[in-house]
């Protein structure tokens, strides 16, 4: 016996019945029907459409898939900031020296072995007012170096104390806060009288509140008047906790010796840096009576060759903190890769009902890289701003500059879509090679 419907009976049921939440298989449907009116680009934005609808359809799986990529990704940015800041500090804090040459005593050879910087007082005024009158020296200065315990009523402070010449203040590009610096003529007679860091100004007259102008200061057995205050320099590469004496009085009454710990240069442009050093080389060579480089018991440096190094350990620390990243998204690739795989199987059914009703095969691969490209961009957006704010609090705590390039932004983006390519390209052939009757088969 035949069974019929009757007609009023469909009508009464067919507005009664609720619309149901559109899954991913009806929009492709509804996608399939209207491809003939599409363009190229309209298809890509169905896709689109459609992987967003099978994502959210599982978003905390999705949740947990994209995981792994924004933790890659925050780290590498975050090692990006990190080190672009730490690099841009440096530079910024060696441009003022880069016209600076500086020679040290030492790196003499015997035997053909190199003995080292310091090993040996080579060094002795007369060298430093050798090269006062080059081409292209803008200012020197013969620098004596000690540590000691500075005192001032019943504040003392150990710190550095560098006898040097007034060619210094305008060598280094310092200020002063208070007073001024040591004149010529304490120079010439090595007057005892001493320039204060910031450091060593607070720590030894904070307590009492004394202007340090004029003030007596002691220094091993010898009472130094205090002239002047050095603005503060902040950061590491400053002159702070140091004390400045004319380079005379450290010689007679500090350090009792003929020689001196270095000489410090400056060229007139920062292009003529390198021919500088080799007149300096050339002058100390004669004073020395050296005919063979080979046996300089000095050592000529400049700050030129460490903004060198500086770059190329820069090149090192950012190919290191990438290869590092990549590990960890490799790791976020391969998940992306199960997941898709997984995707793959349980929408085997509507794979094949797509492709029975004209889904072509590079549809079917489109959509699911699309959905595996969602899914890197996701976490690759998320993993940038993480990385900014990481990379913001650190720099800030380290007191370093907050840098970014076009490469931070960049990098996120061609990293998760790189990562979508490869691992989501295998997953979505699968699926574009599934036989349709294969498919619809295994859902009964």
């Amino acid at each position: 016996m035949s069974r019929s419907t009757h007609p009023s009976t469909v009508a009464s049921q067919s507005p009664a019945t609720p619309a149901a939440q559109e899954t991913p298989l009806a929009s492709v449907l509804q996608q399939l029907r209207v491809r003939g009116r599409r363009r190229p680009l309209s298809m890509v934005g169905a896709n689109f459409e459609s992987a967003l609808e099978a994502l959210w359809a599982n978003r905390m799986r999705s949740l947990l898939t994209v995981l792994g990529i924004f933790i890659g990704v925050a780290a590498v940015i975050a090692a990006l900031t990190l080190t672009q800041g730490a690099n841009a500090y440096i530079q910024d804090k060696l441009a003022s020296l880069s016209t600076m040459v500086i020679v040290y005593p030492g790196a003499s050879r015997s035997a053909g072995a190199v003995q080292g910087i310091g090993t040996s007082s080579s060094l002795t005024p007369r060298d430093a007012a050798s090269v006062a009158h080059l081409p292209h020296v803008a200012g020197e200065s013969p620098f004596i170096v000690t540590n000691d315990q500075v005192v001032y009523g019943n504040q003392n402070w150990t710190t550095q104390i560098e006898g040097v010449n007034g060619d210094v203040l305008t060598m280094q590009n310092w200020t002063m806060a208070q007073g001024s610096w040591f004149s010529p003529e304490d120079e010439s007679q090595g007057s005892p009288v001493a320039v204060l860091g910031d450091t060593v100004y607070h720590n030894l007259f904070d307590a009492s509140g004394d202007n340090p102008i004029g003030k007596q200061v002691r220094i091993r057995n010898t009472v130094f008047r205090v002239i002047g205050v050095l603005a503060s320099q902040g950061g590491g590469f400053t002159q702070d906790d140091v004390v400045f004496v004319p380079y005379k009085a450290a010689q007679l009454r500090l350090r009792n010796t003929n020689t001196i710990d270095q000489i410090q240069i400056a060229a007139d442009n920062k292009s003529n840096v390198d021919l500088v050093s080799q007149e300096v080389t050339k002058v100390l060579e004669k004073n020395h009576h050296i005919t063979n480089p080979n046996n300089d018991d000095f050592t000529v440096f400049t700050f030129t060759r460490i903004l060198q190094q500086i770059g190329q350990s820069d090149l090192v620390l950012e190919a290191l903190m990438v290869g590092i990243a990549a590990i960890s998204l490799t790791v976020g690739g391969i998940g992306i890769m199960n997941i898709m795989l997984v995707s793959v199987t349980e929408r085997t059914w509507e794979i094949g009902i797509r492709m029975s009703i004209g889904a072509r095969r590079r549809d079917i691969r489109n959509q699911f890289l699309i959905e595996a490209l969602v899914l890197c961009l996701i976490g690759g957006v998320i993993g940038l701003f993480l990385g900014l704010l990481i990379g913001k609090v650190v720099t800030n705590l380290a007191s370093l500059p907050f840098v970014i390039t076009p490469t931070t932004i960049i990098v996120p983006f061609a990293v998760a879509s790189a990562i979508a390519m490869i691992f989501g390209i295998y997953p979505a052939v699968r699926a574009s090679h599934l036989d349709p009757i294969v498919a619809i088969r295994s859902e009964e």
